[in-house]
C-alpha cells in the first residue's frame, strides 16, 4: 500500500510540475509580443502619451503572471530600455525627416541645382554629387566646379552642427591603365574622399565631425553596362546622421 500511495504522489507532483509550465510560456510570449509592439511603435507615429497608458496597462496586467516565472527571456526592465530606444530613434528619424527637407530646397541653390541628389533611409541623409563634376578624369584633387559645390555644401553644413558627415568617394568597375600613377580604384576612391574632406576642414567644419572612406566600385547604383551607368557611379557621397550626446 505505502509504496502504492508514494506512486500516487510522485504522479500529483510531476502533474504539478507540469502544470506550471504553461506560465514560462506565456511569460515569453507576452513579452515577445510586448517588444513586437514596441518595434511597431518605431516605425509609427502614435500618441506618446496614449502610447504610455497603453505600455503601464500591459505591465500592470502581466506583472502578477511575470513574478511567478523567473525563466522569461524579456524582463520588464529590459522591455523599458526597447521602449527608451524607440522613442530616442522615433525623435531622430523626425528630426533628420525637418534636415532632409532643407536638403531639398538646397537642392535648388543656384550652383548646386540639377547637380545634387538626395535621399532619406533609416534616419540617414544622403548628398550626392557627381563624381565628374567634383573632379577630372582619373584625378583625386577637386576641380573648380567641384570646390564650388563643397563651397555651397560647407555653409548647409556649418548651418547644422548636430550632423556628423561620413564622406564616401566611389569609381567605376573599370581599373585604371597601366600609365596610370594610382594603384588601382581603392587608391583613387579612398583620395578624392580624403580631398573633400581636407577641403571642408579648410572651409572651418569641424575634424570631429568628418571621417572619409573610399569604397571603390563598391555598391554601384547602376549597373556599369553602359558609360552613361559608369559615370553615374562615378560619385561622392556625404552620409549625414545625427550626432547624439549624452546630457
Amino acid at each position: 500500500m505505502s509504496e502504492d500511495y508514494e506512486d500516487i504522489l510522485a504522479i500529483r507532483d510531476e502533474e504539478d510540475d507540469t502544470g506550471q509550465e504553461w506560465l514560462t510560456t506565456l511569460a515569453d510570449l507576452s513579452m515577445l509580443l510586448l517588444v513586437f509592439f514596441v518595434l511597431l511603435y518605431s516605425m509609427s507615429t502614435i500618441d506618446t502619451e496614449k502610447f504610455s497608458e497603453t505600455f503601464s496597462s500591459v505591465t500592470q496586467a502581466l506583472q502578477g503572471k511575470l513574478e511567478k516565472v523567473s525563466t522569461s527571456r524579456i524582463t520588464q526592465e529590459e522591455a523599458g530600455v526597447l521602449i527608451d530606444q524607440a522613442i530616442m530613434r522615433r525623435q531622430i528619424i523626425e528630426s533628420q525627416r525637418k534636415v532632409f527637407a532643407e536638403v531639398k530646397t538646397l537642392q535648388t541653390k543656384k550652383g548646386v541645382e540639377g547637380l545634387v541628389s538626395a535621399n532619406f533611409e533609416d534616419g540617414l541623409i544622403t548628398i550626392r554629387v557627381p563624381g565628374d563634376v567634383m573632379f577630372g578624369s582619373g584625378q583625386v584633387t577637386l576641380s573648380p566646379k567641384g570646390v564650388e559645390l563643397v563651397t555651397a555644401l560647407k555653409d548647409f553644413f556649418i548651418q547644422h552642427r548636430d550632423q556628423n558627415i561620413k564622406i564616401i568617394g566611389y569609381t567605376d568597375n573599370i581599373s585604371p591603365g597601366k600609365n596610370s600613377r594610382f594603384l588601382d580604384n581603392w587608391e583613387i576612391s579612398a583620395l578624392r574622399a580624403v580631398n573633400v574632406l581636407r577641403e571642408l576642414l579648410g572651409m572651418g567644419i569641424e575634424s570631429t565631425r568628418l571621417t572619409a572612406t573610399g569604397l571603390a566600385y563598391l555598391n554601384p547604383i547602376y549597373p556599369n553596362t553602359s558609360e552613361e551607368f559608369r559615370a553615374k557611379n562615378r560619385r561622392v557621397e556625404f552620409v549625414l546622421e545625427k550626432r547624439v550626446t549624452g546630457k
